[in-house]
């Protein structure tokens, strides 16, 4: 008898703990860039680079997975699952179509994190909507989605290039006084990110758009 209800307090605690994790709110953090070594510290890839401090912040690790490199943190009742696409910038838009029907979510629950040479270097601008702004990326997502209403996170990466050089400039690795402004910045985009999923999109935007 004693043996049966150790065995159905068990069974009760592993039902909370399913029950409590099954409620969680879960998002998806999509940092874009492109894989491999040779663009490791480029300009355009800032995306990946603000979600591995995310994860390092967490102690997670990605994990090498179907279209995208994936890990998830848990904050404030959340979870917020982080992909780095392997399908090279141009062609993001299938691994988040898939990580977003994997993780049964719909695009308000999206939120992706890009480059953008229309902002000071380290500016950060977060928007509801609105075009690609020239980024393929984006482009490619908007595209395979079907639209252009999705959560976006834009971090500039200045425009110090001159006329028909923006491909080597955003494919040129940070100096090193980029690198220390993103040092000195990426708090303040982990802090948007996590705002996005528990205050909402407006108020983040509202908060950090300043």
């Amino acid at each position: 008898m004693k043996r049966l209800k150790v065995l159905m307090l068990k069974l009760l605690k592993r039902k909370q703990n399913n029950t409590k994790k099954n409620c969680l709110v879960k998002y998806l953090i999509v940092g874009l860039g492109n894989p491999g070594p040779d663009y490791k510290n480029t300009r355009h890839n800032i995306g990946f680079m603000v979600l591995d401090s995310l994860a390092k912040e967490s102690n997670a690790v990605f994990e090498d997975t179907r279209y995208a490199w994936r890990t998830e943190i848990k904050h404030k009742g959340r979870i917020l699952v982080l992909i780095k696409p392997s399908t090279f910038m141009n062609r993001s838009g299938n691994a988040v179509r898939y990580w977003l029907n994997k993780e049964k979510l719909d695009v308000d629950k999206l939120l992706v994190v890009s480059d953008d040479v229309a902002l000071d270097f380290g500016r950060l601008r977060i928007r509801a909507k609105g075009g690609n702004a020239g980024h393929n990326g984006l482009r490619d997502i908007f595209e395979v989605l079907g639209t252009n209403q999705i959560p976006r996170m834009r971090i500039g990466i200045g425009k110090d290039f001159p006329q028909g050089r923006q491909v080597d400039y955003v494919l040129g690795e940070l100096t090193e006084g980029e690198k220390a402004e993103f040092n000195l910045q990426v708090d303040n985009y982990i802090q948007a990110i996590k705002s996005f999923s528990t205050i909402g999109l407006e108020r983040s935007m509202n908060f950090f758009n300043k």
